[in-house]
């Protein structure tokens, strides 16, 4: 028997032609919007402190200068009240604003002599130095309050021995007069007491200006130490005159502008 040859037909295979696709398009910019593809920007954040690492800040002083300088009077006072009497005798008059040291060295007398309260620390200049300086103070600053009280120390002082030194140039008073005893924080207290008044509405105002007035005009009826009472009348009215620049010394403060 003849086999019958299978012919196997195979599929003609065509020509393969390179073609040419166009370039695709950039889709690095669509994979931002798919959820998942954008990388986060890494935004570095200061390291917060733990409450238990974080540094506490000081408590701040309300009225630094007052304080300080209720400070500096309390141990003053406590020499005198415990030290030797000769020992307080020679302070107080190394620290004196006679003539005769204002003559020789005024600027070291002026601030030696604010140093101590005469009467000690039970006398009422020292409870109206706490009142009245820590009121002035919260309203224009611990440096202005200082300003006051020196303007009024030191021109109620020179506006006082002055006058005694003329005195005994001309020879109406004798020459002991040189050497009189002054000290104290009196002076100061008076014209912060008027400065204050100046920034009180005026229904506090005038009665605390009458009633302080009204004191220190007894005290010179009374003549007793005429000089130191001429001297809180002047070193009130120092204050008083201070009105204009202290209301603008409290407006600053109110508004952030001054210290």
């Amino acid at each position: 028997m003849k086999r019958k040859e299978r012919l196997t037909v195979e599929p003609a295979v065509e020509p393969t032609v390179a073609r040419t696709s166009p370039p695709l398009p950039d889709v690095c910019g669509l994979l931002d919007g798919i959820p998942g593809q954008r990388v986060p920007h890494q935004v570095t954040r200061p390291a917060e402190e733990s409450p238990r690492v974080r540094r506490r800040r000081p408590p701040r002083i309300p009225v630094p200068f007052t304080l300080s300088y209720a400070a500096v009077l309390a141990v003053t006072s406590a020499v005198a009240a415990h030290a030797d009497p000769a020992l307080v005798h020679t302070l107080h008059q190394g620290s004196s604003t006679d003539v005769a040291h204002l003559l020789t060295d005024p600027a070291q007398v002026l601030i030696a002599s604010a140093l101590w309260v005469a009467g000690g620390l039970l006398s009422p200049f020292t409870l109206g130095f706490l009142v009245v300086l820590t009121a002035l103070e919260h309203r224009i600053g611990g440096p202005r309050t200082a300003v006051v009280f020196l303007l009024g120390h030191v021109l109620a002082t020179l506006a006082t021995e002055v006058p005694v030194g003329l005195a005994v140039l001309v020879g109406h008073l004798p020459d002991s007069s040189l050497h009189r005893l002054d000290y104290g924080i009196s002076f100061g207290v008076a014209a912060s007491v008027g400065a204050l008044a100046g920034l009180l509405r005026p229904w506090l105002r005038l009665p605390l200006l009458i009633a302080l007035g009204g004191l220190l005009l007894q005290d010179l009826i009374a003549f007793t130490d005429p000089l130191t009472d001429w001297g809180h009348l002047i070193a009130l009215a120092i204050g008083v005159g201070t009105w204009p620049r202290v209301r603008r010394w409290s407006r600053e403060r109110r508004t952030g502008g001054g210290s």
